[in-house]
């Protein structure tokens, strides 16, 4: 019957001890817990994700990234919460248009000592045992599990190699090079990561930066990272960003690629942008999906099953 949980109170019990555990994990480390607005003047410009607007006009937050950021900038120090975000259209049998992120930001850490303390917490939530989590460059998971560089390959490449392993949308032919590395991290590559322990994959493209810090080289890559398990993605981190002016353009990008694409194009944090140029303390911070990691823990068969209740049942 429709009024009942989505999940059994078994698993709600699993769900409040998880819950408890990620508390005390922050707590014992003294990093502060914060608790920032669900509604927002702005919304996201990333591409592929689209905010949900409220009747009045403001937006309900994809993340509480900007918030978190603009208290950073204000000398809040380590800083972590648990809250809803919302995203709309992501329905399915791994997705929930609202779900449970947790989030938090260490400031003197980069990326790679931060992905260490992820580690940590896996092993705090008996997710791993120690010695169990692999990390993997970009390029090493794609040469193995994609078959292809990615960074050197050719779009028709890309396509051949792909296309080779998993059927492409209806809308391929729409692809740039990046819709081929998202449509290869989606279907190819991250199915295969993590069948039993959690891996990470660090070192982006730099076209696919977001909100991390791009790195010189050949190629430049992005310092972000994704945590993967049983082929699904659970977490997103970056060695922050800090240029106010470079954070710009990217959002200014990011609205013209919205226009030509014929989404709607709303307006960037300017907040976040005046604390970037205030001054954001060098940090790495990273997201996490709880609803997914509690699935994936106790191997439920979809991400309703973890949630007290899905989107049918709301």
């Amino acid at each position: 019957m429709s009024w009942k949980p989505s999940a059994s109170l078994e698993t709600l019990r699993a769900r409040a001890d998880l819950l408890a555990r990620i508390r005390t994990f922050f707590v014992a480390r003294g990093v502060m817990e914060v608790d920032t607005p669900v509604l927002s003047q702005h919304a996201t410009v990333d591409l592929h994700i689209d905010s949900l607007r409220a009747s009045d006009g403001r937006w309900l937050h994809t993340s509480p990234e900007f918030a978190m950021k603009r208290l950073l900038a204000a000398g809040s120090g380590a800083i972590w919460q648990l809250c809803h975000v919302f995203r709309a259209g992501d329905l399915g049998r791994h997705h929930n248009p609202e779900f449970l992120m947790l989030e938090w930001y260490r400031p003197g850490l980069d990326h790679h000592q931060l992905m260490d303390e992820i580690i940590e917490l896996m092993i705090a939530l008996g997710v791993a045992p120690a010695g169990t989590v692999e990390r993997y460059s970009y390029r090493q998971a794609w040469l193995e599990h994609g078959g292809i560089d990615p960074f050197t390959g050719s779009v028709p490449e890309l396509v051949r190699a792909l296309s080779a392993r998993a059927d492409p949308p209806a809308h391929a032919d729409d692809f740039d090079r990046d819709g081929w590395l998202d449509f290869g991290m989606a279907f190819v590559v991250g199915p295969r990561l993590a069948p039993v322990a959690p891996c990470f994959v660090y070192d982006f493209p730099a076209s696919q930066a977001a909100l991390a810090r791009v790195r010189p080289g050949t190629p430049p890559v992005a310092e972000r990272f994704e945590l993967f398990w049983k082929g699904q993605e659970l977490a997103n981190g970056f060695h922050e960003l800090g240029d106010a002016a470079e954070q710009r353009a990217r959002f200014e990008a990011d609205r013209e690629r919205r226009r030509v694409a014929g989404r709607e194009a709303p307006p960037y944090d300017a907040h976040l942008i005046e604390a970037l140029a205030a001054g954001l303390p060098e940090c790495a911070g990273v997201a996490l999906g709880v609803d997914r990691l509690l699935m994936l823990l106790l191997g439920l068969p979809e991400l309703a099953a973890a949630m007290p209740f899905d989107y049918g049942r709301a």
